[in-house]
């Protein structure tokens, strides 16, 4: 959405400050509905027709993350999968840098055509191998991820920068993050987004220079503008961090609330009667929680009689202990008044 809101070729109403996920998502919709191509032949209109079918069908993915596989061969190049539909779709470059420096002759011939998938999968292999040549292959592959853990190589950073285009607008992917790139006099620079930079108006590009991610940060006319608080804005990304993985941790524990044991439900069951299974499921989880409910509300009333059940007793004491308690006794009504059960 970014580089499409860059390019101009979507708009959102001005001062505009907030937009849901869901608004974002019916933008993007329109907009791949409103990019049909006028002018094609029938058998183009009807490949269009299929991709942009199956790019509808994943879109919900955006909210969570797509499924993109590196190979360590191109910048550009990615196993097929159905999310890469989207950016084809959007005519949207999609780049990596996490490549093999061609000159190093044993890591080449452990990584070879690999995606990261296959070459994790390989690298088991290996290990359990009792071939000694294999084993060692392994070794020098398992060796390569963990020296470029941050999924980026120089070799990488001279490919792409040597690929992209003056003024291009496009997608880098690094460590499972979508960033929006864009190249100006020759330097990559990456759409800053991090939460800590919220307030922070003028910066608005960071240079990406290094395989450390330690860039110079750039208002939007590319020149230097250092945050005016660099502790706010590593708290910033902290939070950015903690948030991320709360929200996975969420959707996990959502997911899992939400599984059904589909091993228990016979082959060859009717919609209907799957449809009544499901409903049956819906039921217990609803009478489940309004259980829970009303036990909250019986322990709190619990509590209170307690506490009505003691106070009496406390009263009973003499005429002068009486008179010189009353005042603080006064204050704890009114304190008691004023205060609440926490359940």
């Amino acid at each position: 959405m970014n580089v499409l809101l860059l390019a101009w070729k979507v708009k959102l109403p001005p001062m505009m400050e907030i937009i849901t996920a869901e608004q974002l998502m019916e933008y993007l919709g329109d907009y791949i509905l409103d990019a049909k191509p006028k002018e094609i032949s029938d058998i183009q209109r009807l490949n269009y027709e299929q991709n942009m079918s199956d790019a509808m069908a994943i879109l919900h993915k955006l909210q969570t993350g797509l499924d993109v596989n590196v190979k360590f061969t191109g910048v550009r190049v990615f196993e097929y999968t159905p999310e890469c539909i989207v950016f084809d779709l959007l005519d949207i470059p999609l780049y990596h840098g996490w490549l093999v420096d061609p000159q190093i002759a044993d890591i080449v011939k452990a990584v070879g055509n690999c995606s990261y998938n296959q070459l994790v999968e390989k690298i088991i292999c290996c290990k359990q191998s009792d071939n000694s040549e294999l084993v060692s292959e392994g070794f020098v592959a398992e060796q390569f991820l963990n020296n470029t853990a941050t999924q980026l190589t120089y070799h990488g950073l001279c490919e792409l920068t040597s690929a992209v285009q003056e003024g291009e607008l496009c997608v880098f992917f690094r460590n499972n993050h979508f960033s929006t790139m864009t190249k100006y006099k020759g330097q990559l620079y990456l759409l800053v987004t991090d939460q800590g930079f919220l307030t922070e108006e003028k910066v608005v590009w960071e240079s990406l220079h290094n395989v450390d991610g330690d860039g110079n940060f750039c208002d939007s006319e590319f020149h230097l503008r250092p945050p005016s608080d660099p502790e706010t804005v590593y708290r910033g990304q902290q939070d950015q961090i903690d948030q991320d993985y709360l929200m996975a941790l969420s959707l996990q524990q959502e997911q899992q609330s939400q599984d059904i044991d589909w091993e228990q439900i016979p082959e060859g069951i009717s919609d209907l009667e799957l449809a009544k299974k499901l409903q049956e499921e819906e039921d217990r989880r609803a009478s489940q929680y309004y259980q829970e409910q009303e036990q909250a509300v019986a322990a709190a009333a619990q509590v209170q009689q307690v506490q009505g059940a003691a106070s009496p007793a406390s009263g009973r004491q003499s005429g002068s202990s009486e008179r010189k308690r009353k005042e603080p006794r006064e204050k704890e009504k009114e304190k008691e008044k004023n205060s609440c059960v926490i359940l």
